[in-house]
């Protein structure tokens, strides 16, 4: 079975934003979809161990034809999940993820999450395909993460303008060029 992984951002959850419509696009293409609901609660910043906690109960779905798909926080995730895997996975998209470059709203709050140091040697050999969108005009994570993001998993930046955090409030209830470009890799 081909398995998907949606993992939401800070005070996220999984019927939000674009997520459900993916998931229903995914499972069209035979994609069995886990969307976890992680702990992110808005004031106490969430705790990346009480995420991996929650994980556990997926590990098993995980394998070399399993897609990672992060939002925002769930980007960041995303990146730490890689350094840890012992085998690669078929895809990594990021989306809206802050990977320390300045300016982030929720600097600290996201740096406390697992900080901003990452083994970009161990996680660009943890998945064969990489996608990175990041707009000009996200309130939250500047268009530099995007940049440095792409440029450290060497592939080119999915840039796209006036689509803010990639969110409900931008619009985002789909997100037809995400799609478009994880067609290829399926």
């Amino acid at each position: 079975m081909k398995n998907a992984f949606i993992f939401h951002g800070t005070e996220g959850y999984p019927e939000e934003n674009w997520f459900p419509w993916l998931k229903q696009e995914l499972e069209k293409l035979n994609y069995k979809v886990y969307v976890p609901h992680f702990p992110s609660p808005p004031i106490i910043p969430a705790k990346i161990a009480e995420w991996f906690d929650i994980l556990k109960n997926y590990e098993k779905y995980i394998n070399k034809d399993t897609i990672l798909i992060g939002h925002s926080l769930g980007g960041i995730f995303t990146l730490r999940l890689l350094e840890k895997l012992e085998h690669p996975v078929k895809a990594a998209i990021f989306v809206g993820t802050p990977i320390g470059s300045s300016p982030i709203l929720n600097y600290d709050r996201d740096n406390s999450f697992s900080g901003f140091s990452f083994d970009w040697n161990t996680i660009i050999k943890k998945a064969k395909n990489f996608l990175v969108f990041q707009s000009d005009d996200d309130p939250y994570v500047s268009l530099g993460n995007g940049e440095q993001l792409a440029k450290n998993l060497n592939v080119t930046l999915n840039f796209v303008l006036n689509a803010g955090h990639f969110n409900k409030r931008a619009g985002y209830t789909k997100f037809d060029l995400l799609l478009e470009k994880l067609k290829p890799i399926l």
